[in-house]
């Protein structure tokens, strides 16, 4: 792993956002149950590295655009954690006004321009904004996340294309963690390396080893570096491991359609813990400061719920409210 051009605040600060991200999936989790989050639920522990790895790299007026599978990005960007957790529960503080749920998040204030339940849909509209500020001259950089699936859609290609014609400022973020719902990528797509299906534009694409935060944040740097040069499009392969079902919470059904053995092989990479272990050897973590670290993050996560669980849901009368005909 590639530490060398990463200092120990920008370290800690990946560790920090990697494990606020977890704590708050597990924690959605084991509430989701009550049933009091009234919202179709799709978890991303596993692929923490990704979304705080890139989102470091960004400015605030960078726009970040995302998929169904959104709460780390979300909060990596900058987004509010307490407007999260009323979202997820409906409720009108909530950063969509409790009418989007966990597929529809946004959170202007920091660019992170929105998600969506719709697969690959949110990768057009990111290379038009990234054309948006190519016209503005506003240097800002676009960023669009999506999943493996995504990259079967068309719309993956056309936007290649077009992101290669204009020399457009935009880094597409492929989280390839191998599964569409139940299927594995073996069963869909019958050239494995994502990354190489740049190579018909002529842009830079790098596979990356996810499970490795480092090695995230130092290749999307150099990606955002380019983009914002005005050089064009990158297209980043994070290769990570969804440790959850699809939807939902838990995964009942793991051992019916993955591999054998294969989930016990990538808990082994877990790109929280093995962060924390890299920092607990090179004596940048000691365990008094993961110790500080976890009752913060802790007291975080439950001042949230707390502000969800007391909020209002949205008022009956409102129910056309923010609609447009």
């Amino acid at each position: 792993m590639e530490t060398i051009s990463i200092s120990k605040t920008t370290l800690l600060k990946l560790y920090y956002e990697m494990l606020k991200i977890r704590k708050f999936q597990l924690k959605v989790e084991a509430e989701y149950h009550k049933d009091e989050m009234k919202t179709p639920l799709h978890l991303c522990i596993g692929q923490e590295a990704a979304a705080a790895g890139v989102c470091m790299n960004l400015k605030k007026t960078d726009y970040v655009f995302s998929s169904h599978r959104g709460h780390g990005h979300f909060l990596a960007k900058g987004g509010s954690l307490k407007k999260l957790a009323a979202e997820l529960h409906c409720k009108e503080t909530g950063c969509s006004r409790g009418r989007g749920g966990s597929m529809h998040l946004i959170a202007a204030e920091v660019s992170h321009m929105g998600s969506s339940a719709i697969v690959g849909g949110s990768i057009p509209i990111a290379t038009g904004a990234a054309l948006s500020s190519v016209l503005k001259k506003d240097g800002r950089v676009s960023v669009v996340f999506f999943g493996d699936a995504a990259t079967e859609e068309g719309v993956f290609f056309e936007s290649m294309n077009f992101a290669a014609l204009k020399k457009l400022p935009v880094v597409y973020v492929c989280e390839n963690n191998f599964y569409s719902v139940c299927s594995h990528q073996s069963a869909r797509e019958a050239n494995l390396d994502i990354s190489m299906r740049a190579k018909a534009f002529d842009i830079p694409s790098y596979q990356i080893d996810a499970s490795d935060v480092c090695q995230v944040y130092l290749k999307s740097k150099q990606a955002i570096d380019y983009a914002r040069e005005g050089r064009g499009p990158v297209l980043l392969e994070c290769r990570a491991y969804r440790f959850r079902a699809h939807a939902g919470a838990g995964d009942s059904h793991r051992d019916a359609y993955r591999k054998p053995d294969e989930w016990k092989e990538w808990i082994k990479k877990d790109p929280v813990k093995n962060l924390k272990n890299r920092l607990v050897r090179e004596k940048i973590l000691t365990k008094v400061k993961i110790d500080k670290v976890t009752k913060a993050i802790d007291k975080e996560i439950k001042e949230a719920f707390k502000f969800a669980q007391e909020s209002p849901l949205p008022d009956k009368k409102d129910l056309e409210k923010y609609l447009f005909s």
